[in-house]
């Protein structure tokens, strides 16, 4: 009485597949699918974007003004 036995599997698979037909589990799985290589996919994003990012300036100094193009070496010899 405890465990189901292969014919009760069987049956049920029968019964399942007569109720879905093949065509709509079948497309079922392929949802699914889709579904885990979308979340795989946002995974590997979101992990991505937690990347630390390189810093641009050293600790206690100012950052270099962007709009000045030439050096003071150069402005001294031009």
């Amino acid at each position: 009485m405890g465990s189901f036995s292969l014919m009760h599997w069987a049956l049920v698979v029968l019964v399942i597949v007569l109720l879905f037909g093949g065509g709509r589990i079948s497309s079922l799985m392929g949802d699914v699918a889709k579904g885990i290589k979308a979340f795989k996919k946002g995974m590997a994003d979101d992990e991505s974007a937690d990347a630390p990012r390189p810093v641009n300036r050293i600790e206690g100094q100012a950052a270099p003004d962007p709009t000045v193009s030439s050096t003071k070496e150069e402005q001294k010899q031009g």
